[in-house]
């Protein structure tokens, strides 16, 4: 199979903008989240020609918006939904073993059991992550890369998770997940990967009508209107489905984070994961990134009415996760010591169901009356079984011959030495910025600072690295151009 630079920046987008205008290709994507990329790739590494179209760019929506981890679905098996936790399961193993080792590491969750959790959480906490653990021994995921669960003291938890209050503590239960470096850069890298092969990812190009062998497109950038043509189309626009084809009815929840300093907490070792209060199915998450931050998470709200350009968390959203953080510890985190908050939209399909939290996350590929394909629901962890699954469907309904999936077995691109840490206290070197823009399609300030790294989550960090982000991009289009 032939290969390609994987390298996306402003000259190979114009240059690609133009061939998409005079040539039909395989399969036209739309949407650049972790579904529209992983579509790219599936149909790319089949040897189908690909051309994928984002109104915004690469990770714009809910795929940013995650708690970054690629779990197993410990909340699934609490709700009964056991085949969403086996495909989790399976798909965790394949992107920790395989697909993508060097963007996932293993998270120890602590349950812990003090006052604030009552026996029947505990109870109900060590039976789900015994199950959990059975499923990725079905998954064949071997223990040195996420170890089986186990009881912990009382100290051990401490050192875990130093800010725990002391008060009736009695050890806990100690779990391991997968956790992402970040969720953008898995979008990007997954967007590179199938560059490499051919695939053309082209930003800021939105599609304003659907059919089944192309779109009426724009170039946002210039309003230049163009017509791209394609042997199939996959709609992989996520809560933005609904607006290109108007017979579904999407239903999204907004899922909501705040970030806090590390040393908040403690500098924790391993995540705390406390049961929502009354519950033994939901549960909010307090997990240490490598930035010297912690995401604290995450709710699940109905968000009706339009779809905004970018969701905002609530002050009602931050004061709930505050006081579910705060059952468990010996000092309360105040609200001012919230460095900043972000939310997401889950792009789920109305089912009827009186809550959003009964919705199903398993994934529905479909027909558009129109003739095209769309893909719909899901979860990050799973974004590669979705993509197979839209692909093989467009296939058959098209009639185009191709191979079986290979992406099971596919590495990503691996991800630059000089982005393996980025955004330490939210500074940003400027090599970091020169391989955001001539190698990972960054055109703004916002690309950098919001999705090729994630200084963007803390308001203070962003304003203090906009001016010089924005003078070193124009430094490099400049060059480039």
């Amino acid at each position: 199979m032939t290969s390609y630079s994987p390298d996306l920046n402003v000259v190979r987008r114009a240059v690609e903008l133009a061939q998409a205008a005079d040539e039909t290709v395989d399969v036209l994507v739309i949407g650049g989240g972790i579904t529209g990329v992983g579509v790219a790739l599936d149909a790319a590494s089949r040897g189908l020609t690909v051309t994928l179209i984002d109104a915004d760019d690469l990770a714009f929506g809910t795929s940013r918006f995650s708690s970054k981890l690629v779990h197993g679905g410990l909340r699934y098996l609490a709700t009964g939904d056991v085949a969403t936790a086996k495909e989790s399961a399976f798909e965790r193993h394949l992107l920790m073993t395989v697909i993508a080792p060097h963007l996932i590491r293993p998270l120890g969750q602590l349950l812990p059991f003090t006052e604030g959790v009552t026996a029947r959480q505990r109870a109900a906490g060590v039976f789900g992550m015994a199950m959990g653990d059975l499923l990725r021994m079905r998954a064949q995921t071997p223990r040195t890369t996420l170890p089986s669960p186990r009881l912990v003291s009382a100290r051990t938890a401490q050192h875990l998770m130093p800010a725990l209050s002391r008060r009736g503590l009695r050890g806990g239960m100690l779990s391991y997940d997968g956790q992402l470096l970040d969720d953008a850069r898995l979008v990007v890298t997954v967007a590179r990967t199938a560059a490499r092969l051919g695939a053309r990812i082209l930003t800021r190009v939105r599609a304003r009508e659907l059919s089944a062998d192309g779109a009426a497109a724009e170039d946002v950038l210039t309003g230049e209107r163009l017509d791209i043509r394609a042997r199939s189309v996959i709609n992989a626009t996520g809560v933005w489905a609904g607006t290109l084809d108007g017979s579904i009815t999407m239903r999204p929840s907004r899922g909501t984070h705040i970030v806090l300093d590390a040393a908040a907490l403690g500098h924790p070792s391993a995540a705390l994961t406390i049961p929502h209060e009354g519950s033994i199915s939901r549960y909010a998450f307090a997990l240490p990134q490598r930035s010297g931050r912690v995401i604290v998470g995450l709710t699940d709200e109905d968000a009706p009415g339009p779809v905004p350009h970018v969701a905002a968390p609530t002050e009602g959203e931050i004061a709930f996760l505050l006081a579910t953080l705060n059952r468990v510890l010996a000092e309360p985190i105040r609200r001012d010591q919230v460095r900043g908050a972000f939310a997401g939209l889950r792009p789920l399909v109305d089912t009827g169901a009186d809550s959003t939290a009964d919705i199903s996350r398993r994934h529905l590929v479909g027909i558009a009356e129109a003739g095209f394909v769309n893909v719909l629901g899901g979860k990050l962890t799973t974004y590669r079984r979705m993509a197979e699954d839209a692909v093989d469907l467009a296939s058959r309904l098209r009639g185009l011959r191709v191979a079986p999936s290979r992406t099971a077995s596919l590495r990503l691109t691996d991800t630059a030495g000089v982005m393996s840490d980025v955004a330490v206290d939210g500074r940003l070197s400027r090599a970091q910025v020169d391989f955001a823009v001539r190698a990972e399609g960054a055109l703004t300030a916002d690309d950098v600072l919001d999705r090729r790294t994630r200084v963007g989550l803390v308001e203070a960090d962003r304003e203090r690295m906009r001016p010089t982000v924005e003078r070193t991009i124009s430094e490099i289009l400049s060059n480039l151009g």
